[in-house]
């Protein structure tokens, strides 16, 4: 009989936990496209945040601006638990389908709408603060959605298959993400599409427009749905709770468990999981200086060639169990985090690793005069001390360097293997004398693009054309943009599959493993929320905080430290906290 029309009495003969009939199997499938459309959504963002800096928040310096668009990414994700607690609330009390239809109608017009903004250069400051908005009603939607698809799913799935249902919903992020590279790729082409430069100015727009059909395509799919077997038997039974926000967090013997599932298992998953697949993306192009069509291009085969293991892992733990392969992914990342992203600039940038092996940079300064190179308001254009000079130079060319404490009063320098460039004393110069200075010393150190030529017009006199000037960095080989010809696409994407591969393995059980935790009644809030703080502020924020790391610090690899240290004490706890679950009964 199909769950389509079964009654209280028939779930109640069915045995537990009942092996999934032919028309669950179709709701699942059905759940799960749906997920995938809100992830592509939500990850578009993430893929255009270079261009989206430049069209909604042009009035910050280059280097703010970058850290600025990351923040804005990051504030879908921090709202995330808002939306979990919402949500969740409605799918304890009301059942799982509801939410399906009101995550999915949020977010789609939400992407739909981004679309329509118009940019800073037409509106001024009101750009950028409607895409806050859209971005936190995104966050919002995807915070009731992955904590109702994998209690949908699982609460379909036979007991010895639950890991590998549940994968399936894993799959639907990375899925989501690929969708969204193929179609960015696609139109950003100009073999497919509309050219780089076009897709710069408006073409950017097309993927969000295009959403407005996934929005229509899923819609028709969770009009489909019907409530899971087991919310459908609490209910006829009454046992369903009355105040499941009070019942979930307000008792010490759930949320002991809510806590040991955070810092056991999410706090880990999450910093892999947006380090294998975003912040990889984005060191890509911002650090080793890959076009973003080669960059998208390397990731999306990637994906594709890695995806399979979500299902892979999470039957493998309906076998051995969720908590080795979640703990195991999370000890491998802690460890090989470093040596990986090295060997991916050595892969995709050779040239810049020969030349921060060959000729590294040292920046010398006294410590007291050397602010974070991050200014969210504007105001701060790095030009009273001579560190800041040398620094918001260094920054915006995505240079490593190392840091020399000088005494106070020193004037600030920077050596490029045996030269040594003194920075302008800011004290000493001031109005036009100091930009031109700043411009010069800009100049030898970054060089300087040719300026073409320009016509006379309307009676102006014509502006000759100005020969590029080569900087001192450029001399003894630091690259302005990688050389797409030196890159070694076969090693690259070997190094993301094995990122991503991590991914897999902490990210594909771990659906089962927090359905598994928690008793129905509650479930839906128990494991949304937790999920949604490691994985909307751990792992949402992990870009923006990386990079504001690196531009704190100037070594480029220093923003890593942050994911290996959560990994590192997730597996620990994990190790010792986390009970494995896979032969838990889930109807009860």
């Amino acid at each position: 009989m199909s769950v389509l029309h079964e009654t209280a009495e028939d779930l109640a003969r069915l045995p537990k936990h009942h092996v999934a009939t032919h028309d669950e199997k179709l709701v699942i499938t059905a759940s799960s496209l749906g997920t995938v459309f809100e992830w592509y959504d939500f990850y578009l963002y993430g893929l255009l945040t270079a261009i989206i800096a430049a069209q909604f928040l042009t009035g910050l310096n280059q280097t703010t601006s970058f850290i600025m668009a990351l923040l804005v990414f990051a504030a879908g994700f921090i709202v995330r638990p808002f939306g979990a607690l919402v949500f969740g609330h409605i799918g304890d009390l009301f059942g799982r389908r509801y939410t399906f239809i009101i995550t999915l109608t949020v977010m789609g017009l939400s992407t739909f709408l981004v679309g329509c903004l118009p940019t800073y250069k037409q509106v001024g400051v009101a750009a950028p603060i409607m895409l806050v908005v859209l971005r936190m009603f995104q966050g919002l939607a995807l915070g009731g959605e992955y904590g109702g698809a994998a209690t949908y799913v699982a609460e379909h799935a036979p007991a010895g298959k639950r890991g590998l249902y549940t994968s399936w919903i894993q799959i639907t992020a990375t899925a989501g993400l690929a969708m969204a590279l193929l179609i960015v790729i696609t139109v950003r082409s100009p073999v497919t599409g509309v050219g780089e430069e076009a897709f710069k100015q408006w073409g950017w727009r097309i993927p969000y427009l295009i959403s407005g059909l996934f929005l229509v395509l899923g819609l028709w799919l969770r009009l489909k749905l019907h409530e899971s077997p087991v919310f459908q038997k609490i209910k006829s039974e009454g046992s369903g709770s009355k105040a499941p926000l009070k019942d979930a967090f307000g008792k010490w013997s759930n949320l002991k468990i809510v806590l040991i599932a955070f810092f056991g298992a999410i706090a880990g998953q999450a910093v892999v999981w947006y380090t294998g697949q975003l912040y990889a993306m984005y060191f890509l192009e911002k650090m080793l200086k890959v076009d973003g069509l080669t960059a998208n291009t390397l990731i999306i085969t990637a994906l594709l060639l890695a995806t399979p293991f979500f299902l892979i892992f999470g039957m493998l733990s309906d076998k051995i169990g969720r908590k080795p392969i979640i703990l195991t992914g999370c000890a491998l990342a802690a460890l090989t985090m470093f040596p990986v992203f090295h060997a991916l600039t050595e892969a995709a940038n050779p040239a810049l690793a020969h030349a921060q092996a060959n000729a590294p940079v040292k920046v010398t300064a006294y410590p007291g005069e050397c602010s974070s190179q991050f200014d969210p308001v504007g105001a701060n254009k790095f030009d009273t001390t001579s560190c800041d000079i040398v620094k918001n130079a260094l920054a915006k060319a995505a240079i490593n360097y190392e840091n020399v404490a000088a005494p106070s009063g020193s004037v600030a320098s920077v050596s490029i293997g045996g030269k040594t460039i003194i920075a302008p004393d800011p004290a000493q110069i001031s109005g036009e004398d100091k930009k031109k200075a700043i411009a010069d010393f800009t100049t030898a150190l970054v060089g300087k693009a040719a300026t073409p030529a320009k016509p006379a017009e309307g009676g102006k006199p014509a502006v000759e054309a100005k020969p590029a000037v080569v900087g001192e960095l450029t001399k003894v080989g630091y690259p302005t943009k990688a050389d797409p010809d030196q890159i070694d696409k076969p090693k690259v994407v070997a190094i993301l599959f094995y990122l991503v591969l991590l991914v897999t393995m902490v990210y594909g059980p771990i659906a089962a493993m927090l359905v598994e935790l928690f008793p129905s009644r509650i479930r839906y809030s128990s494991m949304s929320l937790p999920y949604h703080i490691g994985n909307g502020w751990l792992g949402g924020l992990l870009p923006a905080i990386g990079f504001a790391m690196v531009a704190a610090n100037g070594d480029i690899y220093y923003g890593f430290w942050y994911p290996v240290i959560v990994a590192a004490a997730t597996f620990f706890f994990g190790l010792f906290f986390l009970p494995e679950t896979f032969r838990r009964n889930i109807d009860e």
